[in-house]
């Protein structure tokens, strides 16, 4: 790979599940699987296009658009769009590659894709980011269609921005389908699709806390540490507050709100950051209100891991990246049992390195790590509910699409634990790796469906 440009993002995602596929005994029971691989790893298309826009002083703006599509063995491509100046092909290839094998533990028919602008909605009007997705929607809108590729949204595209961009879709198309997940309610959006990826990872958790615990325990009184404070945070923590946890710390670029009082961060402040995130306001406005001073205090260019005292629960939920090893080191320490990723790659893999280590050593008294892949897979799996029901021009109560969520993120949880007791068999009292066995559990499906296509052989 000498010749191609660095991708660290990506490459870190290839690492990470290349190591555990290595360490397995995949390769040793289906050598073949090692062509898979190396056909799977390169993306079945890249579009790459520019965005001409206008601003609001008439004057003519560009950026960078991009649509990975990455694997389309199981399904039409599905994964987000994000509008944020850190989006570059290796951000873009790292998400692709790790959406083929997060919509494939779903058990729905979706391949992997990802796409966006390197488009900064902070600082811009509501009629330029209109303008902007009008624009980025003409040239991809040639290449997308509800059985072909179907974005979602992701960092900086929201229902609204999905709004729009379904508009110029149609208008560009005479088509209404089903083309875009996450729209409005009341014109094919799905119920719970705003909660799903935030519910689905303390669905996910709960399965790790009730198999650790053999069915004694729930989130019921544990102390939960979480960064972000986007949707998936957000609604994270009203799903932990709703089943007893406690909620001590959100987060955004700038830094960390921790809880003061015993009472933890409320639902009440969660609604308040929720219209504060709308604004596009920083956090640290909250914690200096005086409705709030009192209950949170503000630690200026942190993320919340190492100061958030005893935890039993950390679910990072902000961006890649955003677990180092020192704070894997200081979660440890701190007490957690248990981890798991609301963000894409959100542990280096020097942390998961620390948390797998901790497993291996400290048997059933260890920090049991769960990756994005299988953790966060709520929030596609209820866009591809989004997509039946569009098909089908029906809709679903919150409550059938809620019951399916949570009977997707079980058999998440299970594909993954009897994978991974399969072809990493754990020693007598340790618990299973999650992080292996999700990879083998989706790489295995993925590489079936390929070679059944003719893809490799």
């Amino acid at each position: 790979m000498s010749n191609l440009p660095s991708e660290p993002e990506f490459e870190q995602a290839y690492r990470e599940l290349v190591s555990t596929l290595e360490n397995s005994s995949l390769f040793e029971k289906n050598p073949e699987y090692k062509k898979a691989l190396k056909v799977a790893s390169i993306p079945e298309r890249i579009i790459q296009f520019r965005v001409v826009w206008e601003d609001d002083k008439g004057e003519v703006q560009v950026n960078r658009g991009y649509r990975v599509q990455f694997n389309s063995a199981l399904g039409p491509y599905k994964g987000g769009l994000r509008f944020h100046p850190t989006v570059n092909l290796s951000v873009l290839k790292f998400l692709g590659f790790e959406q083929i094998f997060k919509n494939a533990l779903t058990g729905l028919n979706m391949g992997g894709g990802k796409g966006g602008a390197d488009f900064d909605p902070k600082g811009k009007s509501d009629n330029e980011i209109r303008k902007f997705c009008c624009a980025f929607m003409s040239e991809l809108g040639k290449h997308i269609g509800a059985d072909t590729d179907v974005p979602a949204g992701d960092i900086g595209v929201s229902g609204r921005e999905i709004g729009w961009l379904f508009g110029q879709y149609k208008k560009q198309t005479k088509l209404w389908e089903g083309v875009l997940t996450g729209k409005g309610g009341t014109w094919g959006g799905s119920l719970i699709r705003p909660e799903a990826t935030g519910y689905g990872v303390v669905y996910y958790v709960e399965h790790m806390i009730k198999y650790a615990s053999g069915g004694k325990e729930s989130f019921a009184g544990k102390k939960v540490a979480i960064s972000g404070s986007g949707n998936v945070a957000q609604y994270a923590a009203l799903k932990v507050i709703e089943l007893g946890g406690t909620v001590v710390s959100l987060s955004d670029s700038k830094g960390a709100i921790i809880a003061t009082t015993d009472k933890g961060i409320e639902a009440e402040l969660i609604e308040v950051i929720a219209k504060l995130k709308v604004e596009r306001k920083q956090l640290s406005e909250v914690a200096s209100t005086s409705d709030f001073s009192s209950k949170v205090k503000y630690i200026d260019g942190a993320r919340p891991w190492l100061h958030v005292g005893a935890v039993d629960v950390a679910l990072p939920s902000a961006t890649q990246n955003e677990v180092s090893k020192e704070e894997a080191e200081g979660l440890i320490k701190a007490g957690a049992k248990f981890i798991a990723e609301g963000s894409n790659m959100g542990c280096t893999q020097e942390a998961i390195d620390v948390f797998e280590a901790d497993r291996k050593s400290k048997k059933d008294q260890a920090i049991w790590y769960a990756p994005g892949k299988a953790a966060n897979a709520g929030g596609v799996a209820v866009s591809g509910l989004e997509m039946a029901q569009n098909s089908a021009r029906i809709k679903w109560t919150s409550e059938e699409v809620d019951e399916k969520l949570k009977d997707i993120m079980k058999n998440c949880f299970e594909n993954g634990l009897q994978t991974a007791k399969t072809y990493v068999t754990p020693a007598e009292g340790e618990y299973p790796s999650l992080v292996a066995g999700s990879n083998i559990a989706g790489f295995s499906k993925v590489a079936a469906a390929m070679k059944d296509q003719g893809d490799w052989w």
